[in-house]
Parts: C-alpha cells; sequence; structure tokens
C-alpha cells in the first residue's frame, strides 16, 4: 500500500494574517472554511496538489525559532516549483517585499508571518 500527501495543519495566532500571506504570496487557492460559532474562522483549507493546507486559529503565538532551531517539530514545508520558475519567484517574492531568508541550488526558503520556514524547490533539478 502506497501513502500519498492529504493534508499539514499549521496553527496560527493570526490566521487572517497566515490566510493572506499563503493566498497572495503563494497563490495557493481556498477551498474550504470551517467557521467558529462567532463566525470568524476556526480553519482555512488552501489547495496544494491532490491535498490541502489546513491552516487553524491558535490562541497563542508561536516559540521564537532560528532557521534551524535544533528542536523536534515542523522544520519545513516545501512546495514544488518547475525550476523554469525559480526566476518568477523571485522576482515575485522581491515585488512583494518577502525575504529570501537562505537559498539552496534547488531551494529558496522564506517565513510565513507565524515564522514558520517554507522552501520553493525544484530538487532535484536544475534551474536552466
Amino acid at each position: 500500500m502506497r501513502l500519498a500527501f492529504h493534508h499539514l495543519a499549521v496553527q496560527c495566532a493570526d490566521l487572517a494574517a497566515c490566510e493572506r500571506f499563503y493566498r497572495e504570496v503563494l497563490e495557493l487557492e481556498v477551498v474550504r472554511r470551517w467557521p467558529r460559532e462567532d463566525g470568524q474562522d476556526r480553519a482555512v483549507w488552501l489547495g496544494v496538489g491532490d491535498g490541502f493546507l489546513a491552516l487553524e486559529r491558535a490562541d497563542e503565538p508561536p516559540p521564537p525559532s532560528g532557521f534551524r532551531s535544533g528542536r523536534g517539530g515542523l522544520h519545513l514545508l516545501a512546495l514544488r516549483i518547475a525550476p523554469a520558475e525559480r526566476a518568477r519567484w523571485e522576482a515575485r517574492l522581491a515585488e512583494l517585499r518577502v525575504p529570501v531568508v537562505h537559498r539552496t541550488r534547488w531551494t529558496l526558503y522564506l517565513r510565513d508571518p507565524e515564522g514558520n520556514r517554507i522552501g520553493l524547490s525544484h530538487h532535484p533539478d536544475d534551474a536552466p
């Protein structure tokens, strides 16, 4: 039996800021909203391939961490890009003033509003 990606849930102290980041910067589309009794969003699901990213409201901000904190927990959400798209993503991030905090031959690394590490990766394929 082969497993496939279903979803990843990320708790967000500022759900609205995280939703804007993933929609406006990373161009993910909302596939579902889960309301609370007061009508505010409890969770927002964004499509990623055949699965989704679940942004869920948290009551407290995340602890600060470095690029590689050494602590257990979520280390990276890597999203696949085509090698030929890398330059477009570099330009888009610069235009939106989203800092690329680290670069490798295959991956651009940035942070979401909660400080979670995001990679835009075309590993193992080199860019043209």
